[in-house]
């Protein structure tokens, strides 16, 4: 397992060590530094945050309850790996409520998140010409929060941050296929050029075909088997 951090957590309580944990693993996994079927050994984590193996069973139960961690009886924990058809539904998911949410922002941003989602894709275009895939993905996290924000709906927002949660390990790692960091800003483009003309119908198809393109990215890449 690769070092999470070189910083132990802060002495606290049990409870609070196990929540600060947990949010440790969770970042490792998000951000790709874990990968999907990753063992997660509860000594070697304990040792590495210097505290006892209780916070880290804790932590990991509830990584599990998350769908990052997958606990397996008398063979301990690792990252989760959905199989194909599970992947291919939790992405089909995530398109329908992105697309939801890509269509609300066409009608619904005000003028001030408009110039916000137009000034970081510009960003992001100076990333694709530098090639930085490290700081794509982060700003791409971020355009993707944006639209979410976009739609003015809270429930719609909290189950789309989930789903993304949960597929967040497999998102990035397409990014590492040949030319995917511009064919993914150039799909964006469809979408913000969409929200910006107020085009709630053509902003959810763009969005939908965005996310069903980099489905497609990850199954070239990666041909997941058994946990």
């Amino acid at each position: 397992m690769h070092a999470m951090t070189d910083i132990p957590l802060a002495p606290r309580g049990r409870n609070t060590r196990s929540e600060e944990l947990q949010t440790r693993l969770a970042e490792a996994i998000v951000s790709g530094r874990l990968k999907p079927g990753a063992p997660l050994d509860e000594a070697q984590i304990a040792a590495e945050f210097s505290v006892s193996r209780t916070p880290v069973r804790e932590a990991l139960r509830q990584l599990s309850s998350s769908g990052l961690v997958d606990i397996r009886p008398h063979r301990g924990a690792v990252v989760a790996k959905p199989d194909h058809d599970q992947l291919r539904d939790m992405f089909a998911v995530m398109g329908e409520l992105e697309g939801v949410a890509a269509g609300l922002c066409a009608v619904k941003m005000d003028r001030a998140e408009r110039a916000g989602l137009e000034e970081l894709h510009r960003a992001m275009a100076r990333l694709v010409h530098d090639g930085d895939l490290d700081a794509y993905s982060a700003a791409n996290i971020t355009f993707h929060v944006t639209i979410y924000r976009g739609s003015h709906n809270t429930y719609l927002a909290e189950m789309a941050s989930a789903t993304r949660r949960r597929l967040a390990p497999f998102r990035r790692a397409q990014f590492e296929g040949r030319d995917r960091l511009a064919r993914s800003h150039h799909e964006h483009d469809q979408v913000v050029q969409a929200i910006q003309r107020g085009d709630a119908e053509r902003a959810a198809a763009a969005m939908r075909d965005h996310i069903g393109l980099s489905a497609r990215a990850w199954e070239t890449i990666v041909a997941l088997g058994p946990t």
